[in-house]
């Protein structure tokens, strides 16, 4: 590189590289020589000056002392919720310093791990010696990686276990941490790379065996940060606890609520009963009762289960495991409702007409007794006729009512046409050794779509009660497709032969009119899955913008607080606002919260995010390993994906996703459409686009990354034949059969009822 770098490629360099910074080393890594060195002394000498470089000798940096701007990394907050930061390098003589975060108005939420640019004030009679004010967020930490250990003549290398990775680490003879060949480990980065050489790592854990039972979803938890183990505070604040007692609160224990929940659930955090409304004035109407787990009771503002809380942001799903975000003796035995047992709960008595219409709320902080703990699929038997001796004793007083209930809330439902995406959810089981035994998708029962019709009505009510309270509250915010998401989706439909208008205000219905016209035909999962890609995130904030899926106005997480943190936050926003208990101050919203909701919003989506990612690639690599032993199988699916580099299909038995590279599609070139999600072969004239029906076979599956390489067989039942240029054996393009197209262009994929 013979050009000048700029101020702020030097200081990327100088965070990357804590252990190369002299002048020399800079030059050397930008390229820099000759009389062009000058130039670059004068860089240096500005930096210095504004104050983002302190030199010392020959090199920008100090094993002893702090520049004035300095790289830290986030360590994580203490009892009174402030947050501190440490040197992200410290080789200094004795401990490093303590810095206390300062923050300013708009400033980024910043969680353990995080790494800043921060300028710093020395401090004195202080239990900290600097404060840090953010000049940038720049990254999460040490770059860390996980991988295969392979044993080298001086050290060795790390082969990365990321699906699409094929980037190696160099790991020096000392920074092996004993790792042996073979081995999983997890590393992070220590310096930047030779101009021609792999980038260095430091191993830090060693995870073993990587095909052990069960090593799955430990590759996730490290790979996604998970925090899998509570401080011992925060587990002697749990094991503390004690059950609930009625005092002031609503006795509710004579209420004959159940919990109906999966057969695997590991948590109960909602109960609910129905009953027909005995008002004249309310003819054919119902009441509901919601009540879910008092978690607020027992997790208080800054306390060390609440940070911990705070930080896990919610509770994440393996097949085999689960990482709580509160340890086991709240999530899975005070704060959960098992039956036969008292619980401290937050209920809402909620008022229906016949039509499903609400006419009306109100909260309680009650006492209750859970009647029993159902499945979905003994609840819905019981309804369908099939009573069991646990069921058939609660069919009449409270199984029918709930689904009378339902039936009203399922009117209204229609009426208001929330966005019907009701994709398959497929079903790991594996057994105590971690083999995986079965691939499934879940049953959907009306039995679930009662709970969650219920569960969303109660969530309305606690964001409406705290709007009219005008008190703080997080929101589950859904904004609407962006214009771009809407073009794509819209390019996918007209690709598949159905139509998106254009010029209107977009409307819930609208897209429900075009996953309804989709849902007979081959192209259902595609357009519903296309439908899914054009939505925007959910996250949590405190500022209102409505829920684009649901169709509703203001919408709030109120029914999970076992597993989700926003949840909790809305269950003390209502523990403040109705002034509950003697010292509502105590376990309701607390003042540290309210002014830090936007960036508690923050920190527990991207939480979210984490967790959904993890629990994705663990389905992807049990996935992987339940078809190892079936390479050389041939499969029917269709196409999901296209990409310049290849195919991706999803496979129908499983719902597995693999990828057909586009180098085995052949010795022509296939060119690709990005507007119209397709490849052309420019030889063959052959397409192959979104929704396609393939028959593949399983070339590859590799359990340490979920990753699945399939070979095509054939497209819309007509089998390719052995063409390509050069006749090569075994190079396959497709031809002319069924369904291909005669010239290159757009093909609309017919409509299949």
């Amino acid at each position: 590189m013979s050009q000048l770098p700029t101020k702020g490629q030097i200081l990327q360099w100088i965070v990357d590289n804590p252990a190369l910074t002299s002048k020399r080393d800079i030059a050397k890594a930008f390229g820099i020589k000759g009389a062009a060195r000058i130039d670059l002394k004068r860089v240096l000498r500005e930096l210095e000056e504004e104050g983002h470089l302190s030199k010392r000798k020959r090199s920008y940096d100090d094993p002893n002392r702090l520049p004035p701007v300095s790289v830290l990394t986030v360590t994580g907050t203490d009892r009174d919720g402030d947050l501190f930061l440490a040197p992200a390098e410290w080789r200094g003589d004795g401990d490093a310093p303590r810095i206390l975060f300062m923050p300013k108005e708009g400033d980024p939420a910043l969680a353990e791990g995080d790494r800043v640019l921060a300028r710093l004030t020395e401090v004195s009679g202080e239990d900290h010696e600097f404060e840090g004010r953010l000049i940038r967020r720049i990254g999460t930490g040490p770059r860390k990686l996980l991988g295969i250990y392979r044993v080298g003549s001086e050290g060795g290398r790390i082969l990365p276990i990321d699906k699409g990775a094929d980037r190696e680490w160099r790991v020096s003879a000392a920074d092996t941490g004993e790792a042996r060949d073979g081995e999983l480990v997890e590393a992070e980065q220590t310096g930047g790379r030779g101009r021609m050489g792999l980038p260095k790592a430091k191993i830090v854990t060693r995870l073993g065996d990587p095909g052990a039972a069960k090593a799955v979803s430990l590759i996730a938890i490290h790979q996604h940060g998970l925090r899998d183990e509570f401080p011992d505070e925060a587990v002697a604040e749990a094991e503390a606890a004690q059950p609930p007692k009625l005092g002031g609160r609503t006795d509710l224990r004579e209420l004959p609520l159940i919990t109906i929940d999966p057969s695997d659930a590991r948590d109960r955090d909602d109960a609910c009963f129905a009953q027909a409304d005995d008002d004249p004035k309310n003819p054919g109407g119902h009441v509901v009762w919601v009540a879910i787990a008092d978690v607020a009771a027992y997790v208080t503002p800054g306390s060390a289960l609440d940070r911990e809380a705070r930080l896990r942001g919610n509770s994440t799903y393996f097949p085999d495991r689960v990482v709580p975000m509160l340890p086991e003796a709240l999530s899975g035995d005070l704060c959960s409702l098992h039956e036969g047992v008292e619980r401290a709960c937050v209920a809402v008595r909620m008022v229906f007409d016949a039509q499903g219409n609400a006419r009306g709320h109100r909260f309680h902080r009650g006492l209750m007794h859970s009647r029993a703990s159902l499945a979905y699929q003994e609840v819905q038997a019981a309804m369908d006729g099939a009573p069991s001796d646990r069921t058939e004793p609660l069919l009449e007083e409270v199984i029918k009512p709930l689904y009378a209930a339902y039936g009203a809330l399922k009117d209204a439902r229609e009426r208001r046409q929330p966005l019907d995406l009701d994709l398959p959810e497929r079903r790991i089981e594996i057994d105590e050794d971690g083999t995986v035994t079965s691939v499934a998708f879940r049953e959907r029962l009306d039995a679930h779509r009662l709970i969650e019709e219920f569960m969303i009505a109660a969530n309305v009510a606690a964001a409406e009660t705290l709007e009219a309270k005008k008190s703080p509250l997080l929101y589950r915010v859904h904004e609407e497709p962006p214009a771009e998401k809407l073009e794509s989706l819209r390019e996918t439909a007209k690709a598949s032969g159905f139509s998106l208008p254009k010029g209107q205000v977009l409307k819930t219905a609208t897209l429900n009119r075009l996953l309804h016209e989709a849902a007979q035909t081959e192209l259902s999962e595609l357009i519903s899955m296309s439908t899914l890609r054009a939505m925007t995130q959910a996250y949590y904030a405190p500022h209102n913008f409505g829920h684009f899926g649901l169709a509703l106005r203001s919408y709030a997480h109120f029914t999970s607080p076992i597993r989700r943190y926003s949840d909790l936050i809305v269950h003390r926003a209502l523990i403040a606002a109705h002034d509950w208990g003697p010292d509502p101050r105590s376990d309701g919203l607390s003042a540290w919260d309210i002014e830090n909701l936007e960036a508690t919003g923050q920190v527990i989506s991207e939480a979210e995010r984490r967790s959904m990612v993890a629990e994705r690639d663990t389905n992807d690599r049990y996935l992987a390993a339940f078809l190892a032993d079936k390479v050389g199988a041939e499969f029917a699916g269709h196409v999901s994906g296209v990409q310049s580099f290849g195919v991706f299909v999803r496979l129908d038995k499983t719902g597995a996703d693999g990828l057909i590279p586009v180098r085995s599609l052949g010795a022509e070139y296939f060119r690709y459409d990005r507007d119209a999600q397709t490849l052309t072969g420019t030889e063959t004239r052959t397409e192959i686009g979104l929704g396609a029906r393939v028959t593949v076979r399983l070339a590859e599956a590799a359990p340490v990354t979920g990753g699945l390489v399939l070979e095509l067989l054939s497209v819309d039942g007509a089998a390719l034949p052995n063409r390509g240029r050069g006749g090569r054996p075994g190079a396959r393009g497709p031809g002319r059969g069924k369904g291909a197209p005669k010239k290159a262009g757009k093909r609309k994929l017919r409509k299949k009822r």
